[in-house]
């Protein structure tokens, strides 16, 4: 299931690693060790994080885009 929330990716020095937030979905995060990787785990983690709201019940987010304070 492809669903198209914003994913800000940074390289992160102290996990040497890229990350993948999302801000949108409180708390879901990625990493990698190349930015395509930190994108496509980004994806499964997006994924998960709504499959497990709805089994809680819990409200997801529609995706907006572009964020302002990103």
């Amino acid at each position: 299931m492809m669903i198209k929330y914003e994913v800000i990716i940074y390289w992160s020095i102290e996990d040497n690693a890229f990350i993948a937030e999302v801000p949108e979905l409180a708390g879901c995060m990625a990493d990698g060790a190349t930015y395509q990787e930190a994108l496509a785990n980004a994806q499964v983690i997006i994924n998960e994080w709504i499959e497990t709201a709805r089994e809680l019940g819990r409200p997801i987010p529609e995706p907006r885009g572009k964020l302002a304070y990103a």
